[in-house]
């Protein structure tokens, strides 16, 4: 009677395994049959007649120039950028899957010239939906794929030599990277108030970053809201606290150069950081005696160094001067990958990505400035402030150093 009783209610599960089924498949029919088509006719003819066969392909194989201007990189960096990528952006599907090719050359132009979604969507024969998930797919790709080896935070050792170059390119000592923060404009997101309302009236994400005497970024934190004051922003991100707490792994303190003055590694930031031990500001006011007006002179040109590497950064990567229409997350993504691909073609030594024309420069003790500067408005900046109270030896330190250079220059 058990028996007949388990037949019976295994037969009734398998009934309503199939009516339930039988509704799935019903409800699929509805939507498809209500959908005026699965793929847009005039998307159909992609692989023969989209950008990526008719022209991006011909640029690669025959126009250098404007191969650089669509991608930002030489065909041989292209090449090599698309090989440690391959496997992390190659899809499966019943479909016939977008390729990596198609799937970087497409993000390349994204960020490169700031393009419009829409405008992709036509240009490469897809939905905008299938466009923007491409372009955060790969932006997360190239992220993943090469921080660790192109902006991982420098050792101890890297550290040192950093501050060497600083000291032979601008004669400020014991210099490890000039620090800044730029606001990045998004889209207001939903339901965000005013968390991302800015000084300016517009809406962003706050990028902190640091870097060395050669343009390379060395530390960056993305991803605060633009309502936050510049002291807030700093404070809060990783690299900003361990300057403030004094637990950044850094070189211990070693002699000024010539002196028996021992004295710490620091960054160099302008008026709107505070002054501290391991970070450097310069005197405020505007009529300063003429030993502290050198030392501005002296950190200025330390300094520089990020309003360059910035500079740098948005000229080549557009998107960075539009308002990047995407949630927080998804804008995250965008700036980190183009953070991590402007080092990677530094290091690659992209003869177009960059040239000493492009960036401030003395020739013939003349102050020359940079291509970038006359090409595109700068990243907006923090607000000129002070954030936080500066010990009485962080004073000193500076003195210090204030007497050293005017000794020296």
């Amino acid at each position: 009677m058990s028996e007949v009783v388990q037949n019976i209610s295994n037969f009734v599960a398998t009934i309503a395994k199939i009516s339930h089924i039988t509704y799935l498949a019903n409800e699929i029919f509805i939507m498809c049959k209500n959908r005026r088509w699965w793929v847009r006719p005039v998307n159909l003819t992609r692989e023969e007649e989209g950008f990526f066969k008719t022209c991006f392909q011909q640029l690669q194989e025959k126009d250098e120039e404007h191969f650089f201007k669509v991608t930002r990189m030489s065909t041989e960096n292209f090449n090599l950028l698309l090989t440690l990528l391959r496997e992390k952006l190659r899809r499966f599907s019943n479909r016939k899957a977008i390729c990596p090719e198609t799937r970087l050359a497409m993000t390349l132009m994204f960020l490169a010239q700031g393009c419009n979604y829409n405008v992709l969507a036509w240009t490469f024969k897809m939905g905008v939906s299938t466009v923007k998930k491409i372009i955060y797919e790969t932006c997360d790709a190239i992220w993943d794929e090469l921080h660790i080896v192109y902006l991982s935070p420098p050792n101890r050792a890297e550290l040192a030599i950093i501050a060497e170059k600083f000291f032979i390119k601008t004669g400020m000592p014991n210099c490890l990277g000039a620090i800044d923060g730029k606001h990045i404009n998004i889209v207001r997101p939903s339901k965000s108030g005013a968390l991302y309302f800015n000084y300016k009236k517009t809406h962003s994400i706050v990028l902190m970053a640091a870097c060395d005497a050669n343009y390379l970024f060395t530390y960056i934190d993305i991803g605060a809201l633009g309502s936050q004051s510049d002291g807030g922003v700093f404070a809060r991100s990783s690299f900003g606290n361990k300057i403030l707490n004094g637990t950044l792994e850094i070189p211990h303190p070693t002699n000024l150069p010539g002196t028996a003055i021992n004295f710490p590694y620091y960054f160099v930031g302008d008026n709107a950081f505070p002054l501290k031990t391991n970070l450097m500001r310069p005197f405020p006011g505007i009529h300063l005696s003429d030993d502290k007006e050198k030392y501005n002179i002296v950190l200025s040109k330390a300094r520089v160094h990020i309003e360059n590497t910035f500079g740098i950064l948005a000229s080549r990567w557009r998107i960075l001067l539009t308002t990047i229409s995407a949630c927080p997350k998804n804008a995250d993504k965008i700036v980190l990958a183009t953070l991590v691909l402007h080092n990677f073609l530094m290091l690659q030594h992209d003869r177009n990505y960059f040239t000493l024309e492009l960036v401030d420069r003395n020739e013939h003790n003349r102050e020359i400035s940079g291509q970038w500067r006359g090409e595109i408005n700068p990243l907006e900046s923090f607000q000129q402030r002070v954030v936080n109270r500066s010990s009485s030896h962080a004073f000193e330190l500076r003195n210090s150093l204030k007497e050293f250079l005017n000794t020296t220059f």
